[in-house]
C-alpha cells in the first residue's frame, strides 16, 4: 500500500502515456493560480510607486508576454520530452547531498508563499465578523479569532493538495470561473465608483504617474516590465513547472499559461488597482496619507466595498486557488528528503508549515519584496536544467552527469549558482538597482558557468 501510494505522483519516474493531461487541465489550473489572491495584493503596487498609464498598460502587456513565451518554448518543451520533476531532475544533474538544500530551500519559500495567500483569504472572513484586520507593520497575529480563522483555511487548502495533482487541477477548474468574474465585477464597478466613462477618464486614474508613496520606488515602464516577466521566475526560467507540464501531451499545452497572465496578471491586477483608487478617496486613507505613511491593503474590505458577499467568497476563493498549487508544489519537494514518505504525509507537512506562517502577516504585507527575492534566488537552478538541455550535447558535457557517475554532490551546480547569486545580488544591494533587472543576467551566468565548470571538472575526472 505504502509503494503505490508513493508512486502514484509518479515522482521517481517517467509519467506514463495513459495519465497525460490535455491542455483543458492546464487552462483552469493557470487561470485560477493567477487570477488569484496574489493578485488583490500587488495590483495596488502599481498606485503606490507612482506609475505612469501608458508604462502600466506597456508594460504589463509585453512582461506577461515574455512569461508565456518563457513556458512554452522553455519550461513545457523541455517538461514534455523528460518527464520528470523539477526535483528528481536536478537530482540527476546535481546529485543526492546537493539537491536536499534546494528541495529544504524551495519547499520552504513555497510554504511562505501559499501561507502569505492564506492571510489573503483570512482577510475576507474577517469581514463578516467584524475581525481585526493585520496591518501592513504586523508581524505576529493580532488576536486569537484571526488564528483560528487561518488554521481553518489552511488545513481545508492542505486536504485538497494532498489529494494529489488531478484534485489540485480539479479544483482549480471549479473555482477559475468564480474568481474571473469577481475580479471583473470588481474592476467595473470600482471603475463606477471612480467616475469612469471613458478610456480617458482611465488613464486619468494614473495619469503621467505621481510621485510614489512613502517607502516604495518609482516605477517605470521598465519596472513593470521585468516585474510582470519574472514575478513568476522559479516557475517558468526556474523551471518549477517541469513538476506541472510533466503531465500535458505536448508542449503547446504551455499556451494555456496566458489565460493566467493576461486574465490574472493583466486583468486582474487592473482592476485591483481600481479597488485601491477607490479606497485612497476615503477619509481613513486620507488619514494614513496626511501621517505620511502608505495606506494598508486588506483584499477581503477591498472587495467587499466593491461587490458585497461576493467579494467576500471570490478572496477567500483567490487566496486558495494560489496556496493550493503552491502547497502540492512545496509537498513533492519535501517527498525528496524523505523518501519513504507518502507524496499525501509531505504534503500534509508542506500545508502545515503554509499555515503555520500564514498565522503571521508579516509574510503577506512583505509579500512584493519576498516573490522579488526568492525568484531571484531560485530561477538560476532551472539554468543549469536548461544548459545542460540545450548545450551539454554541443560542448561535450556529460548530461545527468551526477546520476551517471554516482556523484552526490557536483560542484559545478554548486559553483555556478554561488558565483551568480553573490554578484549579482550583491550588485543589487551595493548599487540600489531593481532586483527584477538583474534575475535574467543571473540565470544566464549560472547557465554559462555550469557549462564552463562542468568541461572543467568532468574533464578532470
Amino acid at each position: 500500500m505504502g509503494d503505490k501510494n508513493i508512486k502514484s505522483e509518479f515522482e521517481r519516474e517517467i509519467v506514463p502515456e495513459k495519465k497525460l493531461k490535455n491542455w483543458k487541465s492546464f487552462l483552469g489550473m493557470y487561470a485560477g493560480e493567477h487570477a488569484a489572491g496574489t493578485e488583490f495584493m500587488i495590483g495596488p503596487l502599481f498606485l503606490t510607486v507612482g506609475v505612469s498609464a501608458f508604462d502600466l498598460l506597456a508594460g504589463l502587456f509585453l512582461g506577461n508576454l515574455m512569461a508565456v513565451l518563457s513556458w512554452r518554448y522553455i519550461t513545457a518543451n523541455i517538461a514534455v520530452k523528460e518527464r520528470f520533476t523539477l526535483y528528481f531532475k536536478l537530482e540527476k544533474i546535481s546529485g543526492k547531498k546537493l539537491v536536499k538544500f534546494y528541495n529544504v530551500a524551495n519547499g520552504i519559500l513555497f510554504c511562505f508563499l501559499a501561507g502569505s495567500m492564506i492571510t489573503v483569504s483570512a482577510t475576507a472572513v474577517g469581514v463578516p465578523t467584524g475581525m481585526e484586520m493585520p496591518k501592513l507593520t504586523d508581524v505576529f497575529p493580532n488576536s486569537i479569532t484571526w488564528v483560528i480563522v487561518v488554521i481553518i483555511l489552511g488545513s481545508l487548502i492542505t486536504w485538497v493538495a494532498a489529494k494529489g495533482y488531478g484534485m489540485v487541477s480539479k479544483a482549480a477548474n471549479w473555482m477559475a470561473p468564480v474568481i474571473v468574474l469577481a475580479f471583473l465585477s470588481c474592476g467595473i464597478v470600482a471603475a463606477s465608483q471612480l467616475g469612469i466613462s471613458s478610456f480617458s477618464d482611465f488613464l486619468a486614474v494614473w495619469g503621467e504617474g505621481s510621485e510614489p508613496f512613502p517607502g516604495q520606488i518609482k516605477y517605470t515602464f521598465w519596472h513593470v516590465f521585468l516585474w510582470s516577466w519574472f514575478c513568476n521566475a522559479a516557475m517558468h526560467i526556474g523551471m518549477s513547472d517541469l513538476t506541472v507540464f510533466r503531465y500535458a501531451k505536448s508542449a503547446s499545452s504551455g499556451w494555456t499559461t496566458a489565460a493566467g497572465m493576461y486574465v490574472g496578471h493583466y486583468m486582474a491586477w487592473i482592476a485591483a488597482c481600481l479597488l485601491y483608487a477607490v479606497y485612497l478617496k476615503s477619509p481613513e486613507a486620507g488619514d494614513f496619507l496626511a501621517a505620511g505613511s502608505a495606506p494598508p491593503v486588506a483584499p477581503g474590505p477591498l472587495a467587499y466595498n466593491a461587490i458585497g458577499w461576493f467579494g467576500i467568497i471570490a478572496v477567500i476563493l483567490a487566496g486558495w486557488t494560489t496556496a493550493n498549487p503552491t502547497i502540492y508544489r512545496s509537498g513533492l519537494a519535501f517527498q525528496t528528503m524523505f523518501p519513504k514518505w507518502t507524496n499525501t504525509q509531505a504534503t500534509i507537512l508542506a500545508g502545515t508549515l503554509a499555515t503555520v506562517a500564514g498565522i503571521f502577516p508579516a509574510f503577506a504585507m512583505k509579500l512584493l519584496d519576498f516573490v522579488a527575492v526568492y525568484g531571484f534566488i531560485l530561477a538560476p537552478v532551472g539554468a543549469v536544467i536548461v544548459f545542460e538541455y540545450f548545450f551539454a550535447d554541443r560542448y561535450g558535457v556529460i548530461k545527468n552527469y551526477a546520476e551517471k557517475n554516482n556523484v552526490n554532490f557536483n560542484k559545478s551546480v554548486f559553483l555556478a549558482w554561488l558565483i551568480s547569486f553573490v554578484i549579482f545580488f550583491g550588485w543589487s544591494k551595493t548599487q540600489g538597482i531593481f532586483l527584477s533587472f538583474l534575475t535574467l543576467p543571473a540565470w544566464i551566468t549560472c547557465g554559462l558557468l555550469f557549462i564552463i565548470f562542468s568541461k572543467i571538472f568532468q574533464k578532470n575526472n
